[in-house]
């Protein structure tokens, strides 16, 4: 379909400039000296490109009748943040609206609780254990493989694509540096990596943005990329203007309320009142099952599991109260702001003449604890982590299917093929994701029986490997020895020897991509959990007690333990993951 589009557009283009050059014939004596020659090379151009037209006509007038899509992405935002999903505090009108317009999906879990394996499971609708890459990977996502990507598989279907805010995927031959990422869509306006709360202090791309903060410096992007005139400067585009004859897909991607955008607000003047003083005239409260550090007596987890001293600095804001409610208070401001960014969205959308055609999908990259039951950080497979808000907006479908709320299953990898599902697109065959189209229209069945997530990112940051399955009311969790060399001594030998610290922690070596494999292999084969949890979280929502020891179970956990290795074996899929090396021997940067 790309190349049908690209043949039009070339048609186009040649036939205004042979028109042109016939008409300077007709009135310019010496233009037509000049050119009487080429007259019947003009004529046949001409003749080749209307046929050209001709054969591609019908395949675009199917497409202009596609919807469009909007997707927003955000980051580190747990289900139960926004008053669509219970928060009684923070305000988020415009989304709570969009929940009541569409579908909230109130059971929706990613695949991996951490950013760059959850958002490139999201692109290429696969479980980390087949695509292979995360931080402690040393890889990136081979072009092979990017080529089943949602947005080019849609941008060679046809698609107008775009996409703004944080990239924190690696894709091509040096990651972040390929270029390849940035050169697969239309337009592409974001940084790489963190982009932090003021974008433009870290990456040049956001220069000439009017605005400072990371929301409304994205806000304005896409509002951007919608409009038939492109003007922000900076952005990378193939055209000019949004075609209008075109369906688009704009991927909208934050790094709020993640830490790297809260942890770095400083209340400029240029902030706008909402980061400045929303909520700070009110009392937080703490989250429930809330344990400062001082206050911890027994660990959630035995210490040879998860190695709770070896977190991330990061984190430290969970350990008192009072840090906890600040980071609270700035994560409550973030939302308010993309939540006004929404309502912009949507405004702009309805001013183009578009928004009875484009669909909106609402979610997060995953989940993050604040202090409750004493865990602070993601990569755990808890309901903390791995639940997420999800919300899908057809304004096409029948007004009896819009403005409810479902309980079935679903996984973040299932947006891709939904987009793909709805754009009469053939879902590439190495997708592990489903269509949740039979639920946003109507009442279709559930598409999954059970939920797999997992963590590979075992490092000397302590989290140890997991896997973890569960039905709508019970989960089983799995954890690996967790023998990973302290972050800790790393930092105590970096200082001693004055090597940067940064270095010493977030460096991949080659090595490192044979200990990720390992992890990634070794329950296939036959490794032995070390540590077991079974939750009835029915009734049992925050994970409290843990059922793997009481007999009445067993039936219970023998199911799951039969799904889990299924599930297992499903994740894993079949062949060599399709990745280049990606480390810090071959020059390599941290995201």
């Amino acid at each position: 379909m790309q190349t049908i589009a690209m043949c039009l557009t070339v048609s186009r283009r040649v036939l205004q400039w042979t028109c042109t050059t016939l008409n300077q014939c007709m009135i310019n004596p010496l233009y037509q000296t000049s050119t009487m020659i080429n007259r019947h090379l003009l004529c046949a151009i001409s003749l080749i490109v209307i046929g050209w037209g001709i054969h591609a006509g019908p395949a675009i007038s199917q497409t202009s009748n596609r919807p469009n899509f909007v997707f927003v992405l955000t980051d580190d935002q747990s289900y139960g943040m926004m008053g669509c999903d219970g928060n009684e505090i923070t305000q988020t009108p415009n989304i709570d609206q969009l929940a009541k317009d569409g579908i909230y999906f109130d059971r929706a879990y990613v695949t991996s609780a951490i950013c760059t394996p959850s958002r490139i499971s999201i692109l290429l609708s696969q479980f980390e254990r087949k695509h292979g890459v995360n931080f402690n990977s040393g890889t990136s996502v081979a072009p092979e493989a990017w080529k089943k990507s949602y947005p080019v598989v849609m941008r060679s279907n046809g698609y107008y694509t775009g996409y703004v805010g944080k990239n924190h995927a690696p894709i091509g031959d040096g990651g972040y540096t390929s270029g390849l990422m940035d050169k697969s869509f239309d337009y592409f306006y974001a940084g790489h990596g963190h982009i932090k709360f003021y974008p433009k202090d870290h990456h040049d791309i956001f220069m000439s943005a009017k605005d400072d903060t990371q929301i409304e410096i994205v806000g304005e992007s896409a509002t951007d990329f919608l409009s038939n005139e492109h003007r922000l400067e900076g952005a990378i585009r193939f055209l000019n203007s949004r075609p209008t004859d075109k369906p688009f897909c704009l991927s909208i991607c934050l790094n709020l309320p993640h830490d790297a955008g809260t942890s770095t607000m400083q209340m400029r003047n240029s902030d706008d009142e909402i980061y400045k003083t929303l909520y700070r005239d009110i009392s937080i409260p703490l989250p429930k099952n809330y344990v400062a550090k001082k206050d911890i007596t027994t660990p959630k987890l035995p210490a040879d599991v998860l190695k709770t001293e070896e977190r991330q600095t990061g984190y430290n804001w969970v350990d008192e109260p009072k840090d906890l409610t600040e980071r609270m208070t700035r994560q409550m401001q973030a939302l308010t702001g993309i939540d006004r960014m929404i309502g912009d969205i949507r405004s702009k959308l309805a001013a183009e003449g578009i928004d009875k055609n484009t669909i909106i999908i609402f979610s997060s990259d995953h989940g993050q604890f604040q202090g409750q039951q004493g865990l602070g950080g993601k990569a755990l497979c808890y309901e903390q982590t791995t639940h997420v808000p999800m919300i899908i907006f057809n304004p096409a479908a029948a007004e009896t299917a819009q403005g409810h709320r479902r309980s079935q299953l679903v996984q973040s990898i299932d947006i891709a093929p939904t987009m793909l599902d709805y754009a009469g697109i053939k879902t590439p065959d190495e997708f592990q994701g489903k269509s949740l189209r039979s639920l946003i229209d109507g009442n279709g069945d559930a598409v999954h029986q059970y939920i797999f997530t997992e963590n590979l990112w075992s490092t000397h940051f302590g989290n140890p490997r997991i896997e973890a399955v569960q039905d709508k009311r019970w989960k089983y969790i799995r954890y690996y020895k967790n023998q990973n060399f302290p972050a800790s001594v790393k930092v105590r030998t970096a200082k001693e020897l004055n090597i940067p610290v940064n270095a010493m922690l977030y460096a991949v070596h080659d090595d490192g991509i044979a200990v990720y494999r390992h992890y990634a292999e070794s329950s296939l084969a036959g490794e032995a959990a070390v540590y077991e949890e079974l939750y009835d979280i029915e009734n049992d929502p925050a994970e409290l007690n843990n059922l793997i020891d009481r007999d009445h179970h067993t039936d219970v956990l023998q199911r799951l333990k039969k799904a889990w290795n299924q599930k297992l074996i499903e994740a894993r899929g079949k062949g060599v993951p399709k990745v280049l090396r990606y480390t810090a021997d071959n020059g390599a940067k941290p995201g």
